[in-house]
Formats: C-alpha cells, structure tokens, sequence
C-alpha cells in the first residue's frame, strides 16, 4: 500500500509540494547597515544578458535595506550548511546582527560576499516590483564565483527550520481581498 498523499489546500500545493528548492542567503549594505536573510525564491531570469530574479519576504529586515541599495549578494548555501540557513532562517535581523559572527567582505555593489558558501553572484539592482508578500529583485550577474562547500542545500533539508517571521503577517492585495481583480 502506498503513502497517503495529502489534499492540497491552495490551488498551487500540488505542484510546490513536488519541487525541493534550493537555499540561498541573500546580503545587502547601505552603509554602516547590513543585513542578509535566507531565500528560497531564487532564479535565473536571463541567459544574455545573465539576470536573477531574486525574491525576498516584506517581512525581513533585510528588505527594508534592499529597498535602498545599489546591489545584493546571492549564496548558494553547499548541502553541509544548516547551522548558516539557521543563522538566517531563523534569526530576525530586527534583533540580531547576523553578519556579525559570518566571514564576509564588502563586494563591488557594498553588499556583503559570505566567505562560506556553495557558490556566489553580486549584481546590481536593475529594478523591483511587489509580488504578493515578497518584492521581486532583478539583478545583474557582475561578479560571482565557486565556495568551498559542496552540493546544495534545499528546502527539505532544512525543513525543520522555523522562519523568523511567518510569511502570513504581509498584507498584500491579495491577503486582504482575496483573489479575483481588484
């Protein structure tokens, strides 16, 4: 007898539930002010010009400095890296300095360059637009490269992890009215 397959309870359930994203960790500067938080919503948007499409929670801290930056730094987190999704999972940068116990440089944009990670890219901010309760970041790929950890860390890897804001505190259009037009 197979495994019992839970019913959806959104219309999108059935496919996310099938897909194990990877973690990244996603770093911002303005000024003496940086942050960084753990992301899922992370893809590749262009082949040429190379673009990702770089998705973070209205709720983070490390939003509110996106917002005002020139770039971001984009990690992928190597399979061995739970205590770091963690650190930025689960800690709020409204409490907690993250970076501060982190090996990082500044990169070319301000945006800090994790030492420890899978592999890297810092662009520039082209553009970003709400996209329900996380805002959507284009940027560009000026500069990346290779960690020294292996593999990928995804989503059920660090399943037991618990967010450090719920994504439900966002008011959006679409959490206030419900779907349909507006």
């Amino acid at each position: 007898m197979g495994k019992a397959v839970a019913m959806p309870t959104t219309p999108i359930d059935g496919l996310v539930e099938r897909v194990d994203y990877p973690l990244y960790v996603v770093t911002a500067a303005d000024g003496d002010e940086v942050s960084g938080c753990l992301a899922g919503f992370v893809t590749q948007c262009s082949i040429v010009p190379p673009r990702l499409l770089v998705c973070i929670s209205k709720q983070n801290h490390t939003y509110r400095v996106a917002e005002r930056v020139a770039g971001l730094a984009v990690h992928l987190l190597g399979a061995d890296q739970h205590g770091l999704a963690s650190l930025f999972g689960e800690r709020s940068g409204d409490v907690a300095d993250k970076l501060a116990g982190t090996r990082w440089t500044p990169g070319a944009t301000g945006a800090p360059v994790l030492a420890d990670c899978s592999a890297w890219v810092e662009g520039r901010v082209l553009w970003h637009a709400t996209a329900g309760d996380h805002e959507a970041f284009v940027i560009t790929a000026d500069r990346g490269g290779a960690g020294g950890h292996l593999g990928q860390l995804t989503l059920r890897g660090a399943a037991d992890l618990q967010p450090g804001h719920p994504a439900t505190d966002a008011a959006t259009t679409e959490t206030v009215a419900g779907p349909g037009p507006h």
